[in-house]
């Protein structure tokens, strides 16, 4: 038994000095980009930026009904999302299908639009608040910034420079002629110190989605027992009460200490930290969160018809805000206009009269038991304020939210919005599990941090810089037995 134990404690030592030696780099990387990441996220196109370079919607140039533009678009069943915007000076009908399929139909004269020139793309993007001088630099297939499959319906995309000091470019589809993302030139630059290194985000294996998620899980896994066994070989090499020469309670000196005892004090973190991130690809889809199905979507909207009244488009128009975007949708068997405005301001009104409504929450909620019809609703809840499930912090929440929940074996919970009914998301078991697993493990969202934004600085750059004098101490000794 004791030759077994001594050669299994020789085992763990040489494990995670090899593994050390080959992943120690790659921790470095990972704590340095995780602190340029809490300041700089990835681009992205938000709501609201999207809405600020809308045009108001010119009403007094539609032409088509809702129901024409299903009917050119050759929708025999309702859209998963239909709405109106602007095109430049022209309105149009964005139109969504379940299967994916994207159509622009012209609301002025009823022709479909599947192809935008460089001049249009020029157009859209000068009405976008930072627009100087628009032009385009070049037409892109795939690059780093939209690499992944999301922008597939879209592309290829036109790259336009706004000429503004911000460096800013956009990228506007050439089929569509949507602006589908912007970028600036700080974002560009510190994307390379951040979530491209620290995603291992390279635009040759992130355009692959599974092969990106492979190599991800395996490096992240083996980084993973390198921790570990680092971890146990520091408990087993530290003494508190029958101590090293000198009272130490380490037998090292100089960085391999460093190692020692940063190691120690920091180790929970870091492997709480690794195995979050490897639990964020999700593997074996143990976490995979369930989302809306087409099926709930009729049943809360009450139809599936392509048939949507719209008698104010010929008679008064909308006496609401001026509105940069209309959805067209159905809630409990009931037709609405959203109107949303440049602002991010929103409304909701009477298809048929145009006169702006107030949406009823008992209305809301019962729509939403529909949702899951063989279930009982457990849970009829208003949000005012965030809560350990619903809080704005890597990413802006909208509240007040309407919480519906129900019975199911999932314990399923749908957030909607109580001014248009639009369901925000469902959760559930898994994704609940998730959220302590992976958001609080590793991005430290705990209660007594959310919302106390210096509190939780400090608290990531403190265990960062802890991970740091593991990761670097680590690549020290790992070149000197290199060399060795």
């Amino acid at each position: 038994m004791r030759r077994t134990m001594r050669r299994a404690r020789r085992w763990l030592y040489v494990v995670h000095r090899w593994i050390g030696i080959g992943t120690c780099v790659l921790f470095a990387i990972w704590f340095l980009s995780g602190l340029v990441m809490m300041y700089v996220a990835f681009p992205q196109f938000t709501d609201a930026e999207r809405w600020a370079a809308l045009p108001p919607i010119a009403w007094d140039k539609m032409q088509l009904t809702p129901n024409r533009a299903m009917e050119v678009a050759g929708f025999t069943h309702y859209p998963r999302d239909l709405r109106l915007a602007m095109l430049n000076d022209e309105p149009v009908y964005r139109l969504l299908g379940w299967d994916g399929a994207r159509k622009t139909v012209s609301a002025a004269d009823g022709r479909v639009i599947d192809r935008i020139t460089p001049e249009q793309a020029v157009a859209a993007a000068r009405l976008y608040p930072n627009a100087v001088n628009p032009e385009i630099i070049e037409t892109v297939e795939r690059d780093q910034w939209s690499v992944t499959a999301r922008f597939d319906p879209l592309r290829p995309l036109y790259l336009i420079s706004l000429a503004d000091p911000g460096g800013t470019q956009l990228y506007v589809s050439s089929r569509t002629g949507e602006i589908a993302l912007d970028t600036t030139r700080t974002e560009r630059i510190w994307n390379w110190l951040g979530s491209i290194p620290h995603w291992i985000y390279p635009t040759i294996l992130r355009k692959d989605g599974a092969t990106w998620r492979q190599v991800v899980l395996w490096i992240s896994g083996i980084c993973m027992v390198a921790a570990v066994t680092g971890f146990w070989v520091g408990i087993l090499r530290l003494r508190l009460r029958r101590r090293y020469r000198g009272g130490a309670v380490t037998p090292y000196r100089g960085w391999m200490a460093w190692h020692h005892i940063a190691g120690l004090i920091g180790g929970v973190f870091v492997v709480t930290w690794m195995f979050s991130g490897w639990l964020s690809l999700n593997p074996g889809d143990f976490l995979a969160g369930r989302g809306m199905a087409r099926e709930m979507a009729v049943r809360y909207g009450g139809s599936e018809a392509p048939h949507m009244p719209a008698g104010f488009l010929s008679g008064p128009k909308p006496d609401g805000p001026a509105a940069v975007e209309a959805r067209f949708v159905w809630l409990g068997g009931k037709p609405l206009v959203a109107l949303t405005g440049r602002d991010g301001g929103r409304c909701t009104l009477d298809p048929e009269t145009g006169i702006v409504t107030q949406v009823p929450e008992e209305r809301i909620f019962e729509a939403a038991r529909r949702l899951m019809p063989d279930d009982i609703m457990t849970m009829r809840l208003r949000l005012d304020q965030p809560d350990a499930y619903w809080y704005s912090h890597h990413q802006q929440r909208q509240l007040p939210v309407l919480r519906a929940g129900f019975d199911d074996a999932a314990h399923s919970w749908f957030h909607i919005d109580p001014v248009t009914g639009d369901i925000l998301g469902r959760t559930d078991d898994s994704r609940r599990t998730y959220r302590w697993l992976f958001n609080a493990l590793h991005s430290l969202d705990f209660a007594l941090l959310l919302g106390y934004r210096p509190a939780w600085d400090a608290v990531v750059w403190l265990l960062s810089l802890l991970g740091l004098i593991v990761s670097l101490s680590g690549v020290v000794i790992g070149w000197r037995r290199l060399q060795r």
